[in-house]
């Protein structure tokens, strides 16, 4: 299995998730949370996958993260 890669993401991707940040104002807190779990190295399947925390969902792929969604959007994939 994967791990989720933190270096080295296309800079479009990276574009992507900050831009997400800001639309769905997600704030310090679930980004603090992100990065706990992050710093745990942690393996993530192949394909589609979601880690939910209190403010925000994180969704992947295989060893990158996609998207953040707020907790009212459906994420799809398989839960962490």
């Amino acid at each position: 299995m994967p791990k989720v890669r933190r270096k080295d993401i296309p800079r479009p991707l990276f574009e992507h998730l900050v831009l997400r940040v800001h639309e769905r104002s997600i704030g310090a807190d679930a980004i603090e949370s992100l990065a706990s779990w992050l710093a745990t190295d942690p393996e993530v399947p192949a394909g589609p996958w979601f880690k939910r925390f209190a403010d925000m969902t994180a969704c992947g792929e295989g060893a990158l993260i996609k998207t953040f969604l707020t907790p009212t959007q459906v994420p799809f994939g398989t839960e962490l």
